[in-house]
């Protein structure tokens, strides 16, 4: 899953891909496309892939439904080579996987304890069908997950909501970049919140953010990826 941005467009974008492939790709969006329109996209994962542009033509159109959200199918021409390798990489990036030889300590900031046990499951099924082993902690506020960052073992990543009582997630995440140590810690902000939320979590440092009602498999793909580019830091030396 990727970030989607229009270079054409004035308005800023926060559309996502699905069922990336090297010859197109699938763009959740409710923007009105035609079949065979062409369209500049652009696509990146914050704080893991630089933006890639691309030039694609709309192939189908999906409709709203009760388990899918709308958006159109896009492939790109034949005659846009550079397109075609720039998206190839992209796939290519995106197949990296963290070590499958340790485990990785996820924090989940959630204060109602149904959506905390249905995003643990999402989590704790991925390791169960191949992704790296998860140790998934849950907190109920941002005062508990500072108290938590304070102690042994460390955490590797932050899964936060951001409206809860005590200290919203915003609140957790302006906390976390004060702090050296905390601010290398990717936090993904998931909220039901609008653009402002959105503008706002990302202003404040989060590597992404995920708009409620949230698919599990959006959920997972986000938190591998964070993982995957923490991983490179650590070998590289930078973590």
């Amino acid at each position: 899953m990727l970030a989607v941005s229009y270079p054409d467009e004035e308005a800023r974008a926060h559309d996502y891909t699905e069922n990336l492939s090297e010859g197109g790709l699938f763009v959740r969006t409710e923007r009105e496309f035609q079949v065979g329109d062409r369209v500049t996209l652009q696509l990146s994962f914050p704080q893991l892939l630089d933006p890639h542009e691309i030039s694609a033509e709309v192939v189908r159109l999906r409709g709203e439904g009760p388990d899918a959200p709308p958006g159109v199918g896009v492939r790109i021409p034949e005659d846009r080579r550079e397109d075609r390798d720039r998206l190839r990489a992209l796939v290519r990036a995106a197949e990296r996987m963290p070590r499958a030889d340790r485990t990785y300590r996820v924090m989940l900031v959630e204060d109602n304890s149904l959506v905390a046990a249905m995003y643990t499951s999402a989590l704790r099924r991925a390791t169960a069908e191949g992704m790296p082993g998860l140790a998934v902690e849950l907190v109920q506020d941002g005062g508990e997950a500072l108290a938590r960052l304070d102690r042994l073992p460390g955490v590797d990543l932050i899964v936060t909501d951001v409206y809860m009582p005590i200290m919203s997630g915003l609140a957790l995440l302006e906390r976390i970049q004060r702090h050296p140590r905390l601010a290398r810690i990717p936090v993904v902000v998931i909220s039901a919140g609008g653009e402002p939320e959105r503008e706002r979590a990302l202003s404040l440092g989060a590597a992404f953010y995920l708009q409620k009602p949230v698919k599990y498999q959006d959920l997972v793909v986000t938190v591998r990826a964070l993982l995957a580019h923490r991983e490179q830091g650590r070998a590289g030396g930078r973590d």
